[in-house]
């Protein structure tokens, strides 16, 4: 029977009814739901035999009509199995636009991390997806099974004439998840169909998937919502996907509004009712709880998770995995396990990865993986972590693949570099005089306009030169450079033309080179003069360019004002920043892109150096 609102029944603030509010949190929630008829318990489909949970335990689902996500109960470790929708939901976000080739990619790298199930996309609803699954075959996965997405059969057919669900039984996959209405009012208003007949689609779509696709999920809509609205209802739509053989019963909170508290009482409760189902969690983040919402289900009884890399996804996005694998795999205190305990190491890489695939730029102070995660400016700060990381640092970067930051900004004194020069393999005390040299120096620069705290190739540089390391040397000398731009009254863009003179290795070279641009002109023209002698330089790109109008120093602002610009460049082992400031623009950029350059010379020459020692 569906809640009235204008009764007694009515929703509170907090989304439950009033008479289930008046009782108290979870026993309130579970005694409005046993009023639902028991769940059908058939031992045949229900079994755990020691092929599932084998699978559990490696987190790849068996090939057989099993239940594969029932988590080990009374053992010390309870495995979560994660679910990667980054090629779907994920490529719903806003600037977000995935290639075939780009989700070929992405799938590999998810693989490469230990991801049980990658959500490729919904076949035969645009090229991109249909040739994923078709290209897709050609690789072998270690650890991955490839799902397909769709929905239910549309009401007015039937499920043996749906193209939806001929499309996903003609994807060749293994897995797929379809997702149907389990809120009475979306069945009503949105779907336009008898609440009843909804039940008959969601059984009858599942029934006839699995008899094509071993593995089916049941991807319950809207059903934290619906939960509220009227319990019954959307507990029987549970029911019919169970009964027709959906391996997990996935509970979505669709618009993000739930609240964690609500999450775990109503997953608990469902678990209560259906103790035979494995449950899985599929959280938006639209009220910045996708994370906290997803942990509450874990706890409550979910044993999938749904979520995406960085996560990307629709409005706000979905539950975001780069968090919650290591939530679950490092601050359980281990209850739980989701990834192969030496790939959350690569987590920050994959990360990163995605984000460049993706072109997005990745948040730097995303949790666990950003670059700002473990960044350090204040110099007390430092100060501890000096003495020991655990004073501020929740867990050891290393365990996620991210690494201590000690920023060097008007903040920090003379102990963030010490710790600088340590990561470098200096190990000097803050008294001594060539640190109260640099302190000073970079304090002066830093007056001065540069931002140390953004471009740390260039202070690594400018202390490694200051320290006498061996290879900071200088890989090439400029002589002078020449910019010339042309346009005329019907060019709809200047060329440039950049003529430079530099001196590399005792011989001096003098090349040119246009570009988009005066900067793009000069790395053109610089790699050009150099590459013969260093051809790693080639392997570099030059990924973004940030120019800032600051306050003159004689405090004329307008075209009299110092500019400073930020060069992120990147090559396969990593990305590096560097800045430099003038009253001339073309000067600051210089700065950047020689130190830019420089930094990528010197990073190789010493890593070679490193191997070469290797192998003495």
């Amino acid at each position: 029977m569906r809640n009235d609102p204008s009764t007694s029944n009515s929703l509170t603030p907090f989304g439950r009814t009033r008479r289930e509010y008046a009782l108290s949190g979870r026993t309130g929630l579970l005694q409005t739901a046993r009023r639902a008829r028991p769940i059908r318990r058939d031992s045949e489909v229900v079994r755990r035999d020691k092929a599932s949970l084998k699978a559990l335990r490696s987190g790849k689902a068996a090939d057989s009509d099993d239940r594969t996500f029932p988590a080990r109960e009374g053992g010390t470790m309870k495995h979560i199995s994660l679910y990667d929708t980054t090629l779907r939901d994920g490529a719903q976000c806003e600037d977000l636009n995935l290639t075939t080739p780009d989700k070929i990619k992405l799938a590999l790298r998810l693989d490469a991390l230990g991801i049980p199930y990658i959500e490729g996309g919904w076949p035969g609803s645009n090229p991109v997806d249909t040739a994923f699954f078709r290209d897709i075959r050609n690789y072998h996965l270690k650890n991955a099974r490839i799902s397909a997405f769709g929905s239910t059969y549309h009401p007015n057919g039937s499920a043996e004439g749906d193209p939806t669900l001929k499309a996903l039984i003609n994807s060749g996959v293994e897995v797929c998840a379809i997702f149907g209405k389990s809120c009475e009012r979306h069945a009503r208003e949105a779907l336009r169909v008898d609440p009843a007949r909804n039940l008959e689609v969601i059984r009858e779509s599942v029934a006839y998937l699995k008899r094509h696709i071993p593995t089916v999920f049941f991807d319950a809509e809207h059903f934290f919502d619906g939960w509220k609205r009227n319990s019954d209802y959307s507990l029987a739509a549970l029911r019919a996907a169970f009964e027709g053989g959906a391996a997990a019963l996935v509970l979505c909170d669709t618009n993000g509004g739930t609240l964690p508290h609500d999450i775990a009482a109503i997953t608990a409760a469902v678990r209560e009712l259906l103790p035979d189902a494995a449950l899985g969690i599929h959280a938006h983040n639209d009220c910045e709880l996708a994370v906290a919402n997803t942990l509450a289900a874990v706890r409550a009884g979910a044993v999938q998770v749904q979520g995406t890399i960085n996560g990307y996804g629709e409005r706000c996005g979905n539950a975001n995995l780069c968090s919650i694998a290591p939530l679950l795999q490092l601050k359980s205190d281990g209850a739980y396990t989701c990834l192969p305990e030496e790939s959350l190491a690569t987590l920050a890489a994959t990360a990163s990865y995605v984000s460049e695939v993706a072109n997005v730029t990745l948040f730097n102070r995303q949790p666990f993986v950003g670059r700002s995660a473990f960044a350090h400016k204040g110099g007390m700060h430092v100060s501890a972590i000096n003495r020991n990381s655990e004073l501020y640092e929740h867990i050891s970067p290393a365990g996620v693949g991210n690494c201590q930051r000690v920023l060097i900004t008007e903040l920090g004194g003379r102990s963030n570099i010490v710790s600088l020069a340590r990561r470098f393999g200096f190990h000097l005390d803050k008294d001594e005089p060539v640190v109260k040299g640099l302190y000073n120096e970079l304090n002066k620069k830093a007056s001065l306009g540069y931002d140390y705290a953004s471009a740390e190739a260039s202070v690594e540089l400018l202390i490694m030169r200051k320290l006498g390391r061996r290879g900071v040397r200088e890989f090439f000398r400029l002589l002078q450079y020449h910019v010339t731009e042309l346009r005329t009254e019907h060019d709809t863009a200047p060329s440039v033309e950049v003529t430079i003179k530099v001196e590399v290795e005792g011989v001096e070279e003098h090349t040119a080179a246009t570009g988009n641009g005066p900067v793009n002109a000069l790395d053109t023209a610089l790699r050009k003069a150099i590459s013969q002698f260093y051809p790693r330089v080639r392997e570099m790109r030059l990924l973004d360019f940030k120019v800032r109008v600051l306050s003159a120093n004689d405090g004329h602002g307008g075209t009299a004002s110092v500019v400073r610009v930020l060069i992120e460049s990147g090559d396969a082992d990593g990305r590096w920043v560097t800045v430099g400031v003038s009253h001339d623009i073309i000067e600051a950029s210089w700065q950047a892109l020689a130190d830019s350059i420089t930094y990528k010379l010197y990073r190789d020459e010493y890593a070679q150096r490193g191997a070469g020692a290797g192998k003495k």
